[in-house]
């Protein structure tokens, strides 16, 4: 049995039965897109979508096309089109840089510091009690400022003995011995603000201008501007930054 040049068996001896494809001869070659476009426009009949052969008959007289077969739909995967984008999606790079403006035009926490000062009016109220032990008030005290942190920060007077490291240290010079070494904590809040907490010192921790000191182990918040008062002369300022 004959066989065409694609290699299909085929009783017929002039085209194959199954492709169309000439039984003799050697299948010519598809035609470049250059010379496509001239046969294209020199030639009036139906092109070939295979070869670009121009069209004589059902088949392909190159290629054995058949030009009454029903072409493959077209669709997103066939057409290489890209997909429509989600115009609700973010674009490319731009929802970090959203996420950034609105935390820094709207939400920023703001940035904390105790100022330490020696306070004449404090220690003048806490000598006025009898039962207080005299402590004189220091001739020079500086100005000391302590950064808060993210974490809880300890007030008191540092002890190499016992291991006690405050983060707000007030060991000195000048020392205030009125001062104990665990004395209070400061903690951070949720919403970005802090809070006291008496750690049942020896002489108490007073706020403001509060005639009696807070109560032990117990949170008590604060404010911009809030003054805490510890041992016998030192008060403590919270600022914002």
């Amino acid at each position: 049995m004959p066989t065409c040049p694609k290699g299909h068996p085929s009783t017929a001896e002039d085209y194959c039965d199954e492709c169309g494809t000439p039984m003799t001869g050697t299948p010519v070659a598809p035609v470049p897109p250059a010379a496509s476009a001239v046969v294209a426009v020199e030639t009036s009949g139906e092109l070939c979508p295979e070869c670009s052969n121009p069209r004589d008959g059902r088949f392909c007289e190159v290629c054995g096309h058949d030009f009454l077969a029903e072409p493959a739909p077209d669709g997103p995967a066939s057409s290489g089109a890209p997909a429509p984008m989600d115009s609700a999606a973010p674009k490319a790079g731009s929802s970090s840089k959203a996420g950034v403006a609105l935390k820094d035009g709207g939400g920023a926490s703001p940035r904390w510091q105790i100022v330490a000062t020696a306070d004449r009016a404090f220690h003048a109220r806490m000598q006025a009690d009898p039962a207080a032990e005299p402590v004189p008030f220091p001739a020079y005290c500086p100005e000391r400022r302590f950064v808060l942190t993210g974490g809880e920060m300890l007030i008191g007077r540092r002890s190499r003995s016992r291991g006690i490291e405050p983060a707000i240290d007030l060991t000195g010079p000048p020392e205030d011995a009125g001062t104990s070494h665990m004395h209070a904590l400061l903690v951070p809040t949720p919403e970005g603000t802090w809070t006291i907490v008496d750690l049942d010192s020896a002489n108490g921790t007073y706020l403001n201008d509060g005639a009696d000191p807070i109560a032990a182990n117990q949170p008590v918040p604060l404010a911009d501007g809030d003054r805490v008062h510890v041992g016998a002369f030192t008060t403590l300022t919270l600022r914002s930054t």
